[in-house]
Order: structure tokens, then C-alpha cells, then sequence
């Protein structure tokens, strides 16, 4: 079977579980505790803070244990505007995670925030222009993330940030999936913020971290006894900290290199897709895009097969077309049959009825939109591989298309 589907999660490593265990069984402590058994845990928790801090660049004082991606965005897009002492007014991008949206638009519904929404173009890109015009003295807080879960493109987060500090807001960026395969850190993107989760990496479901540059106000989300230096309360989880940090740190040891053979690898099943199945349309940037990510949709086809990737813009399955759309969902039940696990997109949003908000936003029908494919893998995906899965999608297509 191939997995492709890494962008919605991944096994927990080995080493990571060994790791842990330790702390689910004899150094079981609560790390709060004044005697020698939370001693051990308060001492794992620090080791594994460190480690994490190392991975993000920043001081181990600035990274908050979290259950995962979805808690970090809501802790740094509801936590810095609502304690920011400037500006009610906050902005982000149309394709952002529905953690950060939701959270931007809690903010506007029960805090009386006003906000702004930037569009992005054809390929899933803020331009820096755009979000400037975007911007206003009350506003507090930009969140866009380093790059999209659906479409793999990547933002040049480092220009972004430099407008927003240019008129004095504070910025986020999600690196839940950019941190596998990227450098990330305040310092590296330039952010005040930044959230990922561990098992997008190797680690268990329910980790993740936050980093916050020091300095930065945070409200708190969690009220309690004021762990994690009051920005989250309740009884630290040693064991997953451990776990993220054991995580982050196999990730570190062989980023680059992973990077660089996914590059290679995730081009030659792009054009492989391309070349092999009629009106195949990519979805998101070609050049600035994830290492392990390929995403494609599959329009309708008019007769004589020009135009297609304009069918996929315009949304024209008319009548008259040679070759119909596809369901999305069924081309993932064709390729499960053909030993190939892949999604349509977010994990988040698998079930709904309704098109992803991200391809609609790089100007694809709805229509278009529901005939989406998302490949994600690691470096292990050899070339032979990748002419069994191009073979599996262009037959599942086929199959698809031949239903009419």
C-alpha cells in the first residue's frame, strides 16, 4: 500500500514511542509536584522545552506546550488580539485553515474585532502589496500560514511580516504544515508567533507547540493554575512533550536532505500526472510549494482537449464536453482500490458537502473544485513508485470519467 496522505497525519516513529514511555510508566510525576517523582518530570518537561526551542530558534521560555495545530492557532490568533493594547482589527487570507478563520472570526463575533480577509492569486500567494493595502493603524494581529495543507504553496512569510511590523501589528503564521519539511522559527520567518503540531511529524496526535517571542502579551485561553508560565493552564503532558521534542529533533537530522529527494520526486509525479491524464490541472504554486506535495484537480474536457485549464478556472463541465469532471471522492475510492491512500484535501473538512474554500479562492468553480486530488508524501516514495501511482491515478480517473 502507499500512503499518501502525510499531510493529514503520520505514524508515530519508533524512537518516538520509546522516548515516552519512560514517562507513562516510572516517571509518571506531575512535573508541579514539590518531591523527587515530579522532580524527574519537571526535569523531562525542561529537557524536552529545550529541545523544542532549539528546533524553533528561540529561548525555551517562549515555547508553550499544546495539543496540536488547531489549540495553537486559537492561543495565538485569540490570545494576541484580545491582549493587545492596540487596535481591534484583525486580518488574514482566504485559504488560511479553518483554526485560524474560525478563530478570526470568533474574535469579530463576541469581541466587536472588525476583519479583513485578503485574497490570494492563482496559485494560493498573498502578495505583499495586497495585504499593505489590507492593513490599518488599529490593526493587531496578521495571521497567514507558512503553507497550505490542500495546495502545498508556500508563502514568503518574511516579506509578509515586514508589512505587518511596518504599521506596528503582530504576526502568526501556522507551520503545522511547513515545519517537516522547512526551517521554521521566530526569527528565521521574522514572526512574533508561530504553531505547528507533532503529528504531521513523526509524533503522536495531541502535541504541538506555540512559540511566542518574548515580550508579546498573551491572553490566555485556559485559566487555571498557571502552567506554562500562565499562557496554559492544566497539568503539563510530560510524555507528549517528550514525544514532540524526540520528534522534532529526527526531523532536524535529516530535513534538508528529505527536502531535496521529495523535491525531485514530487516534480516527476507532477508531470507524470500531467502528461497522463487529459485536462489534469495542478492546483497551487509549481515553484514555491512543498517538497512532499502534489495536488491536482480534473475538469471537464471540451472536444479536441484545448482549454482544459481553463475548464478548471471557469468551471465549464458543460455539455459538449469530451471528457466529463470527476468526483473527487470517488477517484479516492478508485485509487484505494489500486493499494494508493490519498485525500481530496483537508482532513478537517473530509464529509462535507461543500467546496473547499481554497480552490474557490484561486478563482476554480465549485464544480472544479469538487474534483480535487491531494498527494502528500515523504522521501521514501522511489521513482519506481511513482510510475505505480501515476498508472493508479490515470486508470482511477479513467474509471471515474467512464461512469460519465
Amino acid at each position: 500500500m502507499f500512503y499518501l496522505d502525510r499531510a493529514a497525519t503520520t505514524p508515530v516513529r519508533r524512537e518516538v514511542l520509546e522516548a515516552m514511555w519512560p514517562y507513562l510508566t516510572g516517571v509518571f510525576g506531575n512535573p508541579s509536584s514539590t518531591h523527587g517523582v515530579g522532580d524527574a518530570a519537571a526535569r523531562g518537561l525542561a529537557d524536552a522545552r529545550a529541545a523544542v526551542a532549539s528546533f524553533l530558534g528561540c529561548r525555551p521560555g517562549e515555547v508553550v506546550f499544546t495539543t496540536g495545530g488547531t489549540e495553537g492557532a486559537n492561543t495565538a490568533v485569540k490570545g494576541i488580539a484580545l491582549a493587545a493594547p492596540r487596535g481591534r482589527h484583525v486580518v488574514t487570507s482566504a485559504i488560511e485553515h479553518e483554526a485560524v478563520l474560525e478563530s478570526c472570526r470568533y474574535l469579530e463575533r463576541h469581541h466587536g474585532f472588525s476583519l479583513t480577509v485578503v485574497p490570494v492569486d492563482h496559485d494560493g500567494l498573498v502578495a505583499p502589496d495586497v495585504l499593505a493595502a489590507a492593513l490599518r493603524p488599529d490593526t493587531t494581529l496578521v495571521s497567514i500560514a507558512h503553507a497550505d495543507n490542500e495546495i502545498g504553496t508556500v508563502q514568503d512569510v518574511p516579506a509578509l511580516a515586514r508589512v505587518a511590523h511596518a504599521v506596528g501589528a503582530r504576526f502568526h503564521t501556522d507551520a503545522v504544515q511547513s515545519a517537516p519539511w522547512l526551517p521554521v522559527g521566530l526569527d528565521r520567518l521574522g514572526v512574533d508567533a508561530l504553531s505547528f503540531s507533532g503529528h504531521k511529524l513523526g509524533a503522536p496526535k495531541g502535541t504541538g507547540a506555540l512559540a511566542v517571542r518574548g515580550g508579546v502579551p498573551l491572553e490566555p485561553l485556559l485559566h487555571g493554575g498557571g502552567q506554562e508560565r500562565g499562557r496554559r493552564s492544566g497539568t503539563e503532558d510530560v510524555a507528549g512533550a517528550v514525544a514532540l521534542a524526540t520528534a522534532v529533533g529526527l526531523v532536524a537530522r535529516t530535513r534538508d536532505a528529505d527536502a531535496r529527494r521529495a523535491s525531485v520526486t514530487r516534480d516527476a509525479l507532477v508531470d507524470g500526472v500531467l502528461a497522463s491524464v487529459p485536462g489534469a490541472l495542478l492546483t497551487g504554486s509549481r515553484d514555491r510549494r512543498l517538497p512532499g506535495h502534489a495536488s491536482f484537480c480534473f475538469p471537464a474536457v471540451s472536444s479536441g482537449g484545448a482549454g482544459a485549464p481553463g475548464a478548471g478556472a471557469s468551471g465549464s463541465g458543460a455539455s459538449g464536453a469530451a471528457v466529463p469532471a470527476v468526483n473527487g471522492e470517488t477517484v479516492l475510492l478508485e485509487l484505494e482500490q489500486r493499494d494508493v491512500v490519498s485525500s481530496s484535501g483537508s482532513a478537517c473538512a473530509a464529509g462535507s458537502t461543500e467546496a473547499s474554500h481554497v480552490l474557490t479562492a484561486l478563482g476554480l468553480s465549485e464544480t472544479t473544485a469538487r474534483t480535487a486530488l491531494r498527494l502528500t508524501f515523504d522521501a521514501a516514495l522511489s521513482d519506481g513508485d511513482v510510475r505505480v501511482v501515476v498508472e493508479a491515478v490515470a486508470a482511477s480517473v479513467d474509471a471515474v470519467r467512464s461512469l460519465g
